[in-house]
Formats: C-alpha cells, structure tokens, sequence
C-alpha cells in the first residue's frame, strides 16, 4: 500500500522520468537548489513542470506534480498555472512571525 516518489533538482532534465512514469505516484520538482531555505523560487523550472504534466497526462496514471522551493503566493500560482497540484511552502508560511501565519496561508490558497 506504499506509494513512490521520484524527486528531481533544477539541474536534472524530465528524460531522466522517462523509464520511471509507470512506477512513480508522484513526482517532485525541486524548484530551488536543496540545502536550506528561503531560497528564491528559479522560473525555469516553470517549463519543467509543463513538460512534466503532460508526462503525467499521456502515461494515464494519477500522478501527483508537487513543486517544493520558493513557494509563495506569486508562485504558487503560477505552478498551479504549469500543472502542479501539490506545492510545499516553508518560509512563505512563516514570514512575519506567529502574527501573520494565518494571512500567509490564506494568500496561499488564493493562488489556487
């Protein structure tokens, strides 16, 4: 009952999907360098969750496209707009302190 993920970094072109696409329940586009955050979200990856999407489209699986690094309201939509359906936001969330926690969230769900 386990599911399977595939993670790719900015880096890392979509063809390396291509003999993953029939084991994989969801893909995860990294959409800044791993290593720590609040980085800034890098916009080519905009291209590659396109092209990720309809991957996912023509294999006929119910993939997940998640998009981690970078996320905020800005982003998010645009991911969302590429074909992300799962997103991570950290620092987006946490930016201003407890106060602003909730506005943060809510200009997140927004963007969808």
């Amino acid at each position: 009952g386990k599911k399977a993920g595939v993670v790719i970094n900015p880096g890392t072109p979509v063809e390396v999907l291509d003999n993953l696409m029939d084991l994989a329940d969801l893909v995860l586009v990294m959409s800044v360098n791993p290593g720590f955050g609040g980085q800034s979200f890098i916009p080519s990856q905009l291209d590659k969750i396109a092209r990720i999407r309809s991957m996912i489209t023509r294999s006929g699986r119910p993939i997940h496209l998640e998009v981690d690094g970078g996320v905020n309201a800005e982003t998010a939509r645009l991911c969302i707009e590429a074909g992300a359906d799962v997103l991570v936001a950290g620092s987006a969330t946490f930016k201003g302190g407890p106060d602003h926690y909730a506005a943060n969230i809510a200009a997140l769900k927004v963007a969808r």
